[in-house]
């Protein structure tokens, strides 16, 4: 549940740091959002499927666990995500130095992730720099967690034909690259009487999933400022 999350990424960090709070629940949701991004990109720095399981198991035992890495973080530094690349970057070069991968966690790992379900990256992205890569699974990542939130909020307000509506004209044709569907043609196959009517539903749910995406981007970020350039920076990263 989202209100097991009621803190910053940064407090987070700060929390499990001085060890106020070893909560599975906090750690759990940093590593829902985070450990794709670090997977993807140590796929793109070359490392092959097992090794890079198991160095981001590794990298999140030394963050969330012993907390060697969390030590170094700087609240003053801004973005969260850039702090957990940087934090990344001088795990992987001091595992090359000691070079003892299989000492890096417990044997069978130390936190529970759906290596059943291992991100794949369009085709657009597999020649990507591995930065480019941790960005988009962060961004995807976010976007599935929000679209999965409001999603949720509309179906169990029994407004399904808002989100039916909002993923017909603008999720689905953006997730499969295609034109929308026209307002006519949606006010027909969901029994609406107006194209008015279709645009009001779809404003209202556009606002809504805009709201929870800041309030996500403002986690990791230190001002409202900084979370509205987070979402230009989502805008501009896809239009690309």
């Amino acid at each position: 549940m989202r209100d097991a999350f009621l803190t910053t990424h940064w407090s987070l960090i700060e929390d499990i740091h001085s060890q106020e709070d070893r909560n599975t629940s906090l750690i759990g949701s940093l590593l829902e959002l985070y450990w794709k991004p670090v997977y993807c990109y140590l796929r793109q720095k070359g490392y092959g499927n097992e090794e890079a399981k198991d160095l981001t198991q590794g990298f999140f035992h030394e963050i969330v666990i012993n907390r060697h890495l969390v030590q170094r973080a700087d609240r003053s530094k801004g973005r969260f995500r850039s702090f957990l690349l940087h934090a990344l970057n001088q795990y992987l070069i001091n595992e090359h130095k000691k070079k003892t991968a299989h000492k890096r966690h417990p044997r069978g790992g130390i936190v529970s992730l759906d290596w059943e379900t291992l991100p794949q990256l369009p085709q657009e992205i597999h020649g990507a720099t591995p930065e480019a890569s941790y960005q988009y699974m962060w961004m995807s990542s976010l976007l599935d967690r929000v679209l999965e939130e409001v999603k949720t909020y509309y179906l169990d307000q029994d407004k399904a034909s808002h989100w039916a509506v909002f993923s017909a004209r603008i999720v689905q044709p953006t997730l499969d690259a295609v034109p929308p569907p026209s307002l006519q043609s949606l006010a027909h196959d969901f029994n609406l009487e107006s194209e008015q009517k279709v645009t009001n539903m779809i404003v209202t749910v556009k606002r809504h999933f805009k709201t929870r995406l800041l309030e996500e981007l403002r986690l990791t970020v230190m001002t409202s400022e900084d979370a509205e350039e987070e979402l230009q920076d989502i805008i501009r990263f896809f239009e690309r």
